[in-house]
């Protein structure tokens, strides 16, 4: 791995944010629990590490343990997606991303003539979603 990768702790809720990631961005997901890797410090069933597979979003997850904190939106931390792929396949992960979530900022041609959106999904996590040119 080469670049920053996002990895997000979340509140017992990472089998579920992998599969909808999986969903939205077209890839698979791998997921190990606590048992899988000989764990005792957390339900069995609970996922120590998980990510993307074959996908064109590279993001791990897993869910937290103890008093360990889980992922806050609140850090002004936003996953920033400009021009990593086509403009309709960004305007389908934006819509995607949205599903169950809350658009912060339409996905649109801005003045300085870039198209981007906001979008904060389900989970809490800030999407910057955007492209530059015509689609």
């Amino acid at each position: 791995m080469t670049a920053p990768t996002p990895y997000l702790h979340l509140p017992g809720t990472a089998r579920e944010a992998l599969s909808f990631y999986a969903e939205v961005f077209g890839c698979g997901v791998t997921v190990h629990s606590v048992a899988d890797l000989g764990r005792t410090d957390g339900p069995a069933d609970a996922v120590a590490h998980g990510y993307l597979v074959d996908g064109p979003v590279a993001l791990f997850a897993a869910d937290t343990a103890g008093d360990e904190p889980a992922f806050g939106g609140s850090a002004g931390l936003m996953w920033s997606l400009l021009g990593t792929a086509a403009p309709g396949v960004l305007r389908s992960w934006f819509t995607g991303l949205a599903s169950g979530g809350r658009v912060v900022a339409e996905l649109e041609r801005r003045p300085w003539g870039a198209s981007d959106g906001q979008v904060l999904d389900r989970f809490g996590v800030h999407w910057l979603i955007g492209f530059e040119g015509e689609e």
